[in-house]
């Protein structure tokens, strides 16, 4: 897959975290795609869905498994605008993604790479290829500017 096609997807799940921050919720999206072709999309909605694991990545997988009636959806890749955490990497291990492109570190609870690897433990039976740093900064950037005005909101 080229560069551009990353960045092509990306800016989809960056849509999707703007949709979330206007929903007060922590802005981040995601979008699968299968054969260069979108099968869901969707952003965090934990706080107006009362579900904490209502996390971008959960929402696009529960949305691919419905309509491609499938648990298992080998050959799809997802594009995350943050790094997963270590329940999201466990959903994703348990689908059966073949890879994951995510934008913004999480040095606080990120299990690509950040905190740790969940992706490359061997014993573990399903491993995918992880990239991080597709459009970092502009992913960064939602998350930061929304804390910010959170903080600021509070004071």
């Amino acid at each position: 897959m080229k560069q551009l096609d990353h960045q092509h997807w990306m800016k989809i799940a960056l849509n999707e975290a703007n949709q979330a921050a206007l929903q007060n919720e922590v802005p981040v999206g995601a979008v699968l795609v299968f054969n260069n072709q979108e099968v869901s999309r969707g952003h965090n909605m934990p706080l107006q869905s009362h579900d904490p694991t209502a996390h971008a990545e959960i929402i696009v997988l529960r949305k691919a498994a419905i309509a491609l009636e499938n648990y298992r959806l080998p050959g799809l890749s997802l594009y995350v605008t943050l790094e997963p955490c270590l329940m999201c990497a466990g959903a994703i291990m348990n689908s059966r993604l073949s890879n994951v492109y995510f934008g913004a570190a999480d040095s606080k609870t990120g299990v690509a790479g950040s905190v740790m690897n969940a992706f490359e433990n061997t014993q573990l039976n399903h491993h995918c290829v992880i990239e991080g740093g597709i459009l970092a900064q502009e992913c960064a950037t939602v998350l930061k500017d929304f804390f910010k005005i959170k903080r600021i909101a509070k004071v």
